[in-house]
């Protein structure tokens, strides 16, 4: 069977250190590779229903995959996987991810960080692990993820995960926990625009911004030169209004507390969000910092960024079942995110099954050709 994705995993997971040893090697990797993705892309949660599928399919993977001694068992995944070098995996996926980073110049890059609920083992005090993942918001790609070190934070897997991407040209927004002068400065190293949520973290510098609007808005907008801009959206009897004041005269900047920190800060910005259900309504400010200007851009950028909440991560709960995940061993955990980010990157960008994501998990283990179309995806973004 001619399938793209033998050579194309090849090209890009060519590095890939097996981690067993030759006497236990019974299976090739490049085979047990394969078969996690299809079935992960087909609904499988866990070593355990990638084996079962990988025994339901067996007669259409022999037409492409050696099965030297057959299908895996979800032992040997569950060992193959736990001992995979993670850092190796993300590499690969970075490489395959690269080959489109062209096609993101430009687009606002979601940085934020979620649990992976079950993956706690309180018999061996092993904490849930978190891991931080970057969002292309235009092409709805996930571009990378890192691992939350142990007894640390997100502040220091988020410098990790950029040093790793291509975002040249992009703008990077990140939530309060990465409002920081070292991230900034990373971001600005990489030749890109951060947009960043400004909260009482940064004391001094969020006192300052916060009393900067409170007197615009009580001078009745005659303090200060600023530039605003509003957004509605009514539907399912749901009204929002957003509105956005920005701030950008240097001469104002100046004289906040912590401004000279802060590397290439042209913009402060307050986002009122307004919403409406039925009779109740509840309003509330945000406060960001911005290498750009324009209320506008601003204001986009930042809806924009909770598209990392909407589209990746209450996908991944609702689609995938991550949350209820109990993979524990080792780098499985990891190792199992990144195959999930894999795989959705692949359904969202099949565009021939009208479904949602879970229905094209559905169909993808139904119809063997469907799935040969989402795979081929792997091919058409690596090339």
């Amino acid at each position: 069977m001619d399938t793209p994705v033998l050579p194309t995993l090849e090209q890009h997971f060519s590095d890939l250190t097996d981690p067993r040893v030759e006497r236990t090697k019974l299976h090739q990797l490049v085979d047990i590779l394969v078969i996690a993705i299809c079935a992960v892309i087909a609904g499988a949660d866990n070593w355990e229903d990638v084996e079962a599928f990988g025994v339901a399919k067996r007669e259409w993977f022999q037409t492409f995959l050696t099965l030297p001694n057959g299908i895996p068992s979800h032992d040997t995944f569950t060992r193959v996987f736990a001992r995979l070098d993670p850092e190796q995996f993300q590499t690969c996926f970075l490489r395959w991810i690269s080959a489109v980073s062209q096609r993101i110049g430009g687009q606002v890059i979601a940085l934020d960080g979620k649990v992976l609920r079950r993956s706690h083992d309180r018999g061996i005090g092993q904490a849930a692990i978190d891991m931080v993942s970057a969002w292309a918001t235009a092409n709805r790609l996930v571009l990378g993820q890192v691992k939350v070190a142990e007894k640390s934070n997100e502040i220091t897997a988020i410098p990790r995960l950029l040093e790793a991407l291509e975002i040249s040209g992009c703008i990077v927004t990140i939530d309060a926990m990465g409002c920081q002068t070292d991230i900034a400065q990373t971001i600005v190293d990489h030749d890109a625009d951060y947009v960043l949520a400004l909260k009482d973290n940064q004391g001094q510098l969020s006192e300052d911004v916060q009393l900067l609007f409170d007197d615009l808005e009580e001078s009745q907008y005659r303090a200060y030169a600023f530039d605003y801009t509003k957004t509605v959206d009514k539907g399912h009897g749901r009204l929002e209004i957003r509105e956005c004041w920005t701030i950008s005269d240097p001469e104002i900047l100046s004289h906040l507390r912590g401004f000279e920190r802060w590397p290439h800060l042209q913009t402060v910005s307050r986002i009122r969000a307004q919403r409406q259900i039925g009779d109740e309504t509840s309003c509330e400010d945000r406060y960001h910092l911005a290498t750009i200007t324009g209320a506008s851009r601003v204001l986009g950028a930042v809806r924009a960024h909770w598209g990392i909440e909407n589209e990746l991560h209450w996908t991944l709960d609702i689609a995938f079942d991550e949350d209820r995940c109990r993979v524990r061993k080792d780098h499985g955990p990891e190792n199992l995110a990144l195959l999930r980010h894999l795989a959705l990157n692949l359904l969202k960008h099949e565009k021939t099954g009208k479904r949602s994501i879970k229905g094209k998990r559905l169909l993808a283990g139904w119809k063997n050709d469907y799935l040969l179309k989402v795979l081929a995806g792997l091919a058409q973004l690596g090339n």
